[in-house]
């Protein structure tokens, strides 16, 4: 007897969202039928269960193949659960005085509750006190976030920071495989950076940009750049070479983060995920994965961003096919670069 598995569809029709629900996808008859999420995609973008799965899978590929290959999974920021690993944060915390660390909450977006902190005392709420009855726990609920080590050296353009936004699209997770948008952008803080002071303009150092669209507008830079133009900047300014590595390496982040849930997510191949990578470069080129978000924002914020997005939607319904038109896998379109990426 087939389990009946049943989704809900959102479809975006001239800036309207329609949603269908109770997709019966046990049925013959829905075979054409695409859905663009996978039933847990939440383990690679839920911030504490994307963390957890990257360190388990760490562990794993150290135990296997050794330390030197484990490194390649070192580009994430310490990141630690709140308040169930509150204790081995303070350790952490304690070993570093005068860091700075981010809180963000582990189920919301665009930049929704995060906040800067220097001090164990701006995040007593979340302490995990040992003392209460798991009754006193319950009718106390705090809200889970993660604290992670803020990136106080970010590389810095004009003396501004930026983050990249990649498109990834998954399309089977058995096999692996995964498509890279050639073109995404990098979002530009309209504030040269400082960690002098922690405020509204330290927040915005974050990047998050729908703080800066609805909360901020003032701050907000609309001189974001596509990826190869930065690409060409950095190429001028460091050489070919380790340019060539950097993107090496943020292809790797890629790879590897989509290996980590390989795993745990449930295959189907109705299912398929466009996932927006957010990407921070620090001052020695190294690239740190800060969040994979699961519906990335289609809103366009100039005719560029327009033209850009237009060709990722057509592109992403090119690769899924639900028509069937490509029968043959190298006719695949012009903007993705097509990976396979198996677990052996």
């Amino acid at each position: 007897c087939r389990d009946v598995i049943f989704f809900d569809i959102e479809v975006l029709i001239n800036g309207n969202c329609l949603v269908c629900t109770h997709v019966d996808l046990s049925t013959d008859q829905t075979e054409h039928v695409r859905i663009n999420h996978f039933r847990n995609h939440y383990e690679l973008t839920r911030k504490n269960l994307m963390v957890k799965n990257l360190k388990r899978y760490r562990k794993s590929i150290e135990k296997e193949e050794g330390r030197v290959e484990a490194s390649k999974c070192d580009f994430f920021p310490c990141t630690f659960t709140l308040p169930s690993e509150y204790h081995l944060f303070v350790e952490e915390f304690k070993r570093s005085p005068g860091s700075t660390w981010i809180m963000k909450p582990v189920a919301k977006s665009q930049g929704k509750g995060i906040f800067l902190f220097k001090k164990l005392k701006d995040i007593m709420d979340w302490k995990k006190d040992g003392t209460r009855s798991e009754e006193q726990k319950d009718a106390a609920q705090v809200e889970s976030y993660v604290a992670q080590r803020y990136i106080e050296n970010p590389y810095l353009i004009n003396g501004r920071k930026f983050d990249l936004r990649v498109y990834v699209l998954v399309t089977s997770y058995v096999p692996l495989k995964a498509w890279l948008y050639r073109d995404g952008f990098a979002r530009f803080s309209n504030t040269r950076f400082s960690l002098s002071s922690i405020d509204d303009k330290c927040i915005l150092h974050c990047l998050f940009i729908m703080i800066m669209f609805h909360f901020l507008p003032k701050y907000m830079s609309n001189k974001d750049w596509q990826v190869q133009q930065l690409r060409r900047y950095l190429t001028a300014k460091h050489g070919r070479e380790k340019i060539e590595t950097l993107f090496k390496d943020i292809d790797n982040i890629f790879v590897r983060s989509l290996q980590s849930v390989q795993k745990v997510i449930i295959n189907d191949k109705h299912c398929f995920e466009l996932y927006g990578y957010d990407i921070l470069l620090d001052e020695n080129l190294k690239p740190w994965l800060i969040e994979v978000n699961a519906s990335p924002s289609l809103t366009a914020s100039s005719k560029e961003d327009y033209e850009m997005k237009c060709c990722l939607l057509e592109d992403t319904l090119n690769v899924v096919d639900m028509e069937g038109r490509n029968d043959q896998i190298e006719q695949h379109p012009p903007h993705w670069h097509l990976k396979y990426l198996r677990l052996l």
